[in-house]
């Protein structure tokens, strides 16, 4: 329930704002405004105000502004001036593009409201690499955290999270640029490694990235947080508080180490024994643990039905009025040149079509950060408010791009579109478009199922 509200109040918020943007400069251009609806389809609720109609539609995923047009309709003479068609050129164009821009403007907000507010995020502290990982080619290793980055020609900026070095490490990645970390290990001994994103593939850049470079999981101890009763780890005589010393002679240094040693203790569709030193109480023990044998996601895994590894370190995160709003301006203009450069190679093939998502992927992420609390679900409004702003700005037919660029023609040729080739781009683009939400729906379904 949690997630269907959270993903309600998400669309309601972002398709009202994006509409309104419409609606607002459409009345400041004296152009008559019909109706103003959120969702598409038969009206299920309506109420008059003045001269508008304000509407609620049986399908919830968009909204609309009809205006007074004479090529929809028979317009009264009187009212002529006021059709949105009779209007300049530079006026019909502010119109359409006042949805996107509100939009963005709503990004900038709310991630200025999310630095205000503050998040406690997990520090850079890096958890054991991903077997053949740039990270683990580079020797980095688990308890080492990241102090500062830079990239080629740029000087030093401090890292004050895992969730920045998540994010500079994507955008870097993208752009194909190598970064340099400043790295203070567990001893605090500081040194400076390479991170060659450049020998990554533009097509590398997907869900699967941060696995990839080998970064991304932050640093939890490999600490027996709870055991289940009569599951394995319980029989094994693993007890709360247990910590992991080793595992068949092989020092653990993380729980994401522990857990994955776990998993793959199976053979020829067995689990094997396993061997674990641990302290208890400070007390040097051994055990043998016999893990269960399991599917998961269409993979033989073994599982010990334990919980491993306290929640990370975390760190305040908090910004003021004049660094919020820097900081909020900075992050929106990145995510839109980065969502348009990321649709641009998934159009050319260079990068994979799996990073599009679609309702339920943005179901999932708003139920998961109502959860962890108000400035994350935010963050989150703002993230999906700029793809919103980005796709409604695509040189598509029945988008507002495509109707700027259907002005951008008149401008040109100093005639509109005509009727018969508006036709044709209408058709050819809402093709377009269901097949775009038709995959970003098969990635949602495929994410759920394990496929991705």
């Amino acid at each position: 329930m949690t997630t269907f509200l959270a993903f309600v109040f998400t669309l309601g918020v972002l398709i009202i704002v994006h509409e309104w943007g419409h609606y607002r400069v459409a009345v400041a251009c004296d152009v008559k405004v019909l109706r103003f609806s959120l969702g598409f389809g038969r009206v299920i609720w309506r109420r008059q105000r003045g001269e508008t109609e304000f509407a609620v539609s049986l399908i919830p995923l968009g909204g609309y502004v009809k205006m007074l047009d004479e090529r929809e309709a028979v317009v009264a003479p009187h009212e002529v001036h006021r059709a949105f068609n009779r209007k300049s050129l530079a006026r019909r164009s502010a119109i359409v593009l006042a949805g996107p821009v509100a939009n963005l403007v709503l990004a900038v907000l709310l991630y200025s409201a999310a630095h205000w507010v503050g998040t406690d995020e997990p520090r850079a502290v890096l958890g054991t690499p991903n077997a053949g990982s740039l990270a683990e080619q580079a020797d980095l290793r688990a308890g080492d955290q990241v102090t500062a980055m830079a990239g080629p020609g740029e000087d030093w900026r401090a890292v004050p999270s895992m969730t920045d070095l998540r994010w500079q490490l994507t955008r870097s990645a993208l752009e194909g640029e190598d970064m340099r970390l400043q790295i203070a290990d567990a001893g605090g001994h500081e040194r400076r490694v390479d991170l060659p994103l450049s020998r990554l593939q533009a097509r590398d850049v997907d869900p699967t990235l941060l696995p990839r470079i080998g970064i991304g999981v932050p640093w939890r101890e490999p600490t027996v947080v709870d055991v289940v009763a009569g599951g394995p780890g319980d029989r094994a005589g693993l007890r709360r508080g247990d910590r992991v010393l080793r595992v068949d002679g092989q020092a653990v240094n993380d729980a994401a180490a522990l857990i994955a040693s776990i998993r793959a203790a199976v053979v020829d569709s067995k689990t094997r024994e396993q061997h674990w030193d641990l302290l208890r109480e400070g007390a040097p023990l051994s055990l043998v643990v016999t893990p269960a044998l399991v599917q998961d996601r269409g993979q033989a895994v073994g599982r010990i039905e334990v919980i491993i590894g306290p929640a990370p370190p975390t760190v305040l995160v908090r910004m003021g009025p004049i660094e919020g709003v820097t900081r909020a301006v900075a992050r929106t203009w990145e995510m839109s040149t980065l969502s348009l450069r990321m649709l641009g190679r998934m159009l050319i093939g260079e990068a994979s079509v799996k990073n599009l998502s679609g309702p339920l992927t943005i179901a999932d992420y708003a139920g998961q950060s109502v959860k962890l609390g108000l400035a994350y679900y935010l963050g989150f409004l703002a993230v999906v408010s700029v793809s919103l702003g980005v796709i409604n700005l695509l040189p598509l037919p029945m988008l507002d791009g495509g109707h700027l660029m259907y002005h951008l023609f008149e401008g040109v040729t100093g005639r509109p579109l005509s009727d018969l080739w508006l036709d044709r781009f209408q058709r050819g683009g809402l093709v377009v478009i269901v097949l775009m939400m038709s995959l970003a729906l098969y990635n949602d379904v495929a994410r759920l199922l394990g496929l991705q």
